[in-house]
């Protein structure tokens, strides 16, 4: 998805209620205004497109919730009679104009920080995620490599750090993956193999993101470990306590957490 399809449009109208009850909105108040305008039930109704009934049914609805009367019938005579707003239905039309250029302007307000809103409803959809997978990343598809039957996908990620991927070509249009777009990657822990040392060492894996033991949780067989990483990110890994142990991990010491393309899930915000 590029930026400006991820460009969030903000929209809103306002609804009044009395007691807890619906007295009306946009649509009501213009039958209202259409009233002032015309005198006439009939050509009011015509003019904003509502049924005859439909606008008696709104007028006594409103008439009732509002406790005293917004529309009166006028008698017949040399004019005619007709259909006329109370001092009271006039000043709601007058205050709920208002209301509607202050809500307006509200709302203008919001949309020129629609690309922060943007980001953050799709940062929430991905956290509302459930999945096995430790390690969730956010991120933006900065590189699409294609090949005849699998692509190599790289994600830029927090702290300025990358995740390259392998899926099949089908998956890649599946997703709708494009340069720009927003996506995520998802790696099991057990998919993660902890490196100490050098490291410029040469490696079969295509991802190393390297970073600080944060913490460690040893158990009988296996040890969790994670690693934060440049940014704020964190990557978890699960490793023999024999490893551990190999590897003298402390919390605080360099480390780097390496894992294949082939091992990483390439997913998109709903």
């Amino acid at each position: 998805m590029s930026s400006e399809e991820r460009q969030l449009e903000l929209q809103g109208e306002v609804w009044m209620t009395m007691g807890g009850q619906h007295l009306g909105g946009p649509d009501r108040v213009a039958l209202l205004a259409a009233i002032a305008e015309h005198g006439s039930i009939t050509k009011a109704a015509k003019a904003i497109k509502m049924s005859y009934k439909a606008a008696w049914d709104a007028i006594d609805a409103m008439n009732n919730l509002a406790g005293e009367p917004l529309v009166e019938r006028l008698a017949g005579g040399k004019g005619g009679g007709g259909t006329h707003l109370t001092k009271r239905g006039a000043q709601l039309v007058e205050n709920f104009r208002q209301i509607e250029r202050e809500h307006r302007l509200f709302i203008e307000h919001l949309s020129r920080q629609s690309h922060a809103l943007a980001d953050d409803f799709l940062l929430l959809q991905t956290m509302r995620m459930k999945t096995s997978a430790r390690n969730q990343f956010a991120g933006t598809v900065s590189v699409i490599k294609r090949g005849a039957v699998n692509d190599e996908i790289t994600l830029d990620i927090v702290g300025g750090q990358k995740i390259i991927a392998i899926i099949t070509r089908d998956s890649t249009d599946s997703l709708g993956l494009v340069e720009g777009c927003a996506a995520f990657a998802l790696i099991k822990a057990s998919s993660i193999i902890i490196a100490t040392g050098d490291s410029e060492a040469k490696l079969s894996a295509r991802n190393r993101l390297c970073g600080t033991v944060s913490r460690l949780q040893t158990g009988a067989v296996n040890s969790d470990v994670s690693i934060a990483l440049p940014g704020g990110g964190t990557i978890a890994a699960t490793v023999t306590r024999d490893s551990e142990e190999l590897l003298a991990l402390e919390v605080g010491m360099p480390a780097s957490a390496l894992f294949k393309a082939s091992a990483v899930i390439i997913g998109v915000p709903g």
